[in-house]
């Protein structure tokens, strides 16, 4: 699972059996959830509040362009 980046107590994401679309997965304690990169849009939640997903959705639109390059780093060269 390489970890993208930390950031406010959340990790972010991808597993090394990931598929298209792009997406990345974010982890904090026992929640997580799941953003598609184009669009950005929520796929799953599972024990974030409404509060936490906002934040997490403004996190994955600030940080798109490094998800989407080190996705694309990572699948196309394995």
């Amino acid at each position: 699972m390489p970890t993208i980046l930390h950031k406010n107590g959340y990790r972010f994401f991808f597993y090394t059996n990931d598929h298209p679309p792009l997406h990345i997965h974010i982890e904090r304690e026992n929640k997580t959830a799941k953003f598609n990169l184009v669009p950005i849009e929520l796929i799953l939640s599972k024990r974030f509040n409404a509060r936490e997903l906002s934040e997490i959705r403004k996190l994955v639109a600030q940080h798109s362009e490094l998800f989407k390059q080190k996705w694309n780093e990572y699948f196309n060269n394995n």
